[in-house]
């Protein structure tokens, strides 16, 4: 793995690179909404590949008859992507407004593409087929309707889910089918470099993304093993961060005068956390449980 393929600000997603051709997105696009265009040039790509928000960006958003599109995969389970779609699709509004020299401040009413913001969501969690997230479930306050709302459909795309859409559109099925033989060999024991060769040794033989991974093999292979690299490191993170919630929490309880073995219990704590609860709490050894 290079050092230029790691050091990227942005680095493609295995979804984004399957679906970055407009062929691939149309026949998903169709998919979803039970049309048949069948000429790709209708769609008009309209990813910002230039704006990142924390880290994040959209998989791929486009207009097709006035719709404006934006289609994002996710390998975790996410209740606030409803406020990140409203972030882009904002900025697709304005990228929309300077393109076709629209005013403002004109008395005529604006006349806009109209927004479909659709998750495809494919992490290791117990989901079902479709959910609709809004942006109205974060408000702190719910009294009477909100002056804006944005709705994500969120589509459970692991193998064996959402049959009907994996019928309708065969990539789709195929990069499903894809991941689920990766974690498939990962629970055989294999490691995640041996899983990623052996999962495309696999599907190529069963004419499964068979172009696509023979001619992207590499490439493929180094996304894989990224998108692991990166989960795992935002797990250890929020393991981390649970960790240290306990011990600050610990903190406070002894501070307040909790028996030492009651806060022990509570948390959980091992021995070498605990003793060195008790040094940053000011207790000596002999409160030890």
């Amino acid at each position: 793995m290079s050092d230029t393929t790691v050091n990227r600000s942005y680095k493609d997603s295995l979804f984004r690179m399957i679906f970055r051709e407009k062929k691939e997105l149309l026949s998903l696009y169709n998919a979803i909404n039970g049309t048949h265009y069948e000429d790709p040039e209708q769609l008009t790509i309209t990813t910002l590949d230039d704006v990142i928000y924390i880290r994040w960006k959209d998989d791929v958003s486009f207009l097709i008859q006035d719709i404006l599109n934006l289609y994002e995969h996710q390998s975790t389970q996410n209740p606030n992507m409803p406020l990140r779609g409203l972030f882009y699709i904002a900025s697709l509004y304005r990228k929309y407004i300077e393109e076709h020299n629209l005013d403002l401040y004109s008395s005529s009413l604006l006349r806009l593409p109209m927004p479909r913001y659709v998750v495809f969501y494919n992490g290791t969690r117990q989901e079902p087929d479709r959910t609709e997230l809004r942006l109205s479930d974060s408000f702190i306050k719910k009294d009477g309707e909100p002056s804006i709302e944005c709705t994500a459909l969120v589509l459970n795309i692991n193998y064996g889910h959402n049959k009907e859409l994996m019928a309708a559109c065969r990539k789709l099925y195929e990069y499903s089918y894809f991941v689920e033989k990766v974690r498939e060999f990962l629970k055989k024991g294999l490691t995640r470099e041996a899983a990623v060769d052996q999962a495309v040794e696999d599907c190529i033989k069963a004419d499964i993304l068979r172009d696509f991974l023979s001619l992207h093999r590499a490439e493929v292979k180094d996304v894989i093993l990224t998108e692991y690299n990166e989960k795992r490191h935002e797990e250890t993170l929020m393991e981390q961060g649970f960790e240290q919630g306990k011990a600050e929490m610990a903190i406070r309880m002894l501070k307040d005068g909790m028996p030492p073995e009651k806060v022990k219990q509570y948390t959980g704590l091992g021995e070498e956390q605990w003793h060195s609860i008790l040094r940053r709490a000011g207790l000596s050894q002999e409160h030890d449980v």
